[in-house]
């Protein structure tokens, strides 16, 4: 029969796990703003520093993902607690994919400002993206960290700002590629670099809906808002 003490180092275990996630997401928060401030003032070196501390995201990655594996065969959760492990990993996996994003953005950068331009364009749109995705990402983790879902609703409906200002950006992109040819280039990087801030938002919308599926123990992905609200009343 399980002891006490295993009880407690269960919980010690899952608030390692806790922590660990935690970290990532600070890591991943702080790669955000380093990537567009790279971007938005032509910072080669903060741009080199950005893509080479990519590989500390990964390692927390792996470190978390074999934490819960030891977990799942040393304890073998059930109920809340494998919900629990089960959000830990698809929580993670999003964090490391916008860390891969604000790598990406990070090499925009070097690929935007190395290069000569005639005149180098207003990050205005892709700025204001990231702001709405970094609130969207603190509310995630804020829900993870305390397990409240209430802001689920809330980072859905920042998803679609972003997705309306990633569409307003392609446009205005657009507009300006047809009008001077010699624009295209650039156009298209900051088109890449927008793109990835709006699958940021994505990945944290994923990690609010898995907050839903730990309290609710329902799934809320690919329903609609309306839905969702349903099931947080």
């Amino acid at each position: 029969m399980p002891t006490e003490h295993t009880f407690k180092q269960f919980d010690i275990d899952l608030e390692s796990i806790r922590s660990n996630v935690l970290k990532m997401g600070g890591l991943v928060e702080e790669q955000i703003m380093r990537s567009v401030e790279a971007l938005t003032d032509g910072d080669l070196n903060l741009a080199d520093e950005v893509i080479a501390h990519d590989h500390n995201v990964n390692a927390l990655e792996v470190q978390i993902d074999e934490e819960v594996a030891h977990v799942i065969a040393r304890r073998a959760p059930t109920a809340s607690d494998l919900r629990m492990l089960m959000m830990v990993v698809k929580t993670i996996t999003d964090l490391e994919r916008i860390g891969d994003e604000a790598a990406k953005i990070a090499r925009m950068a070097k690929f935007i400002h190395q290069s000569e331009r005639l005149s180098l364009p207003r990050f205005n749109e892709v700025k204001y993206m990231s702001t709405v995705v970094l609130d969207m990402l603190r509310k995630a983790l804020d829900g993870f960290a305390r397990l409240d879902a209430s802001n689920a609703t809330v980072i859905a409906r920042q998803d679609d700002e972003v997705d309306e200002e990633f569409r307003l950006n392609l446009r205005h992109l657009i507009t300006f590629m047809m009008e001077d040819p010699r624009t295209i280039s650039v156009s298209i990087d900051i088109l890449f670099a927008a793109k990835a801030i709006e699958r940021m938002g994505d990945h944290a919308k994923n990690m609010s809906e898995y907050v839903v599926y730990m309290v609710k123990g329902k799934d809320v992905r690919h329903t609609s808002l309306e839905e969702m609200e349903k099931e947080l009343l």
